[in-house]
């Protein structure tokens, strides 16, 4: 009797630790349904993350694009309204309403020779504006190029000075649309935009060049006075002298200068003796030209 009492007690012992049994894996389930679940809340996480960082990225490539149509308005914005013409009587620069009369216009030709650059730097560092006439046969190198290319990006207007300084009165009127048209568009390959002015050599026009400047959207330009072609005005100090104490020296005064030695050597004291004289250096930019 007892053994059988002992035997029950023994299976029911071993019935109840089998009945644990399940509930011991079924925690061990449950632990891992916690993982799972916070593998899955990390997933979510990280998608909701990738998700607003897409977002972030559009909205600031959207932000980019309103920027920099912006600062296209806002360039557009920035052309200079016209305040002066080219009197073709005289060549001298006149003032439209109240715009100030006591100007002088800087005008550089036979660019990009020797010179031009240095010209230009110093012309820069004094905040003097002027008109660098070119020559094609002057950029018929990719250095001469470069050169052109830097005079125009310091912020001086390019004009067109033929592309091989020839008279224009004894070319047929084909030759003198290719010196002239020609060189618009091997000026545009370089800095971007075709010239806006138009200088003849010797200042020799015929009527058809004149009609073809203006076809090409460029104002008309010869001058009022230089010197630094004659002799006795080939050195610094003489071309200095001259050009600021001239009698032809008056307000709207068109200067004729070229890209030669003694005017580059010149010409922050020809600068400095116009100002000196109460002649504001007129910006190129704000001569009317045709539309």
């Amino acid at each position: 009797m007892r053994k059988l009492i002992y035997c029950s007690v023994l299976l029911l012992f071993i019935a109840g630790c089998s009945q644990q049994q399940p509930s011991e894996t079924a925690g061990d389930n449950d632990g891992q349904g916690e993982v799972i679940n916070e593998a899955v809340a990390a997933e979510d996480t990280e998608s909701e993350n990738m998700q607003t960082e897409t977002e972030t990225e559009t909205e600031t490539e959207e932000e980019a694009e309103d920027n920099a149509e912006e600062d296209e308005e806002s360039s557009e914005e920035e052309v200079k309204e016209p305040l002066y013409t080219i009197n073709e009587a005289n060549w001298s620069v006149q003032p439209i309403g109240d715009a100030n009369e006591k100007v002088a216009l800087l005008t550089i030709d036979d660019a990009p020779d020797k010179h031009a650059l240095e010209m230009a730097e110093t012309l820069k560092s004094l905040d003097a504006p002027a008109i660098f006439f070119v020559n094609g046969h002057f950029l018929d190198t990719d250095e001469e190029k470069e050169v052109l290319k830097k005079i125009h990006e310091m912020g001086f207007p390019i004009g067109n000075h033929t592309a091989t300084h020839a008279s224009l009165p004894d070319l047929t009127e084909e030759e003198q649309q290719a010196e002239i048209v020609d060189l618009n568009e091997v000026i545009a390959s370089i800095i971007g935009e075709k010239p806006k002015f138009f200088r003849a050599p010797f200042g020799q026009n015929t009527d058809y060049s004149k009609a073809l400047a203006k076809s090409e959207g460029m104002t008309l330009m010869n001058w009022t006075y230089g010197y630094d072609w004659e002799a006795q005005y080939q050195n610094k100090e003489g071309i200095a002298d001259i050009m600021v104490n001239t009698e032809l020296l008056s307000s709207g005064a068109n200067l004729l200068m070229h890209d030669r030695t003694w005017t580059n050597e010149a010409m922050a004291d020809i600068v400095n003796g116009l100002r000196d004289k109460g002649y504001e250096i007129l910006d190129p930019e704000l001569i009317q030209t045709p539309q």
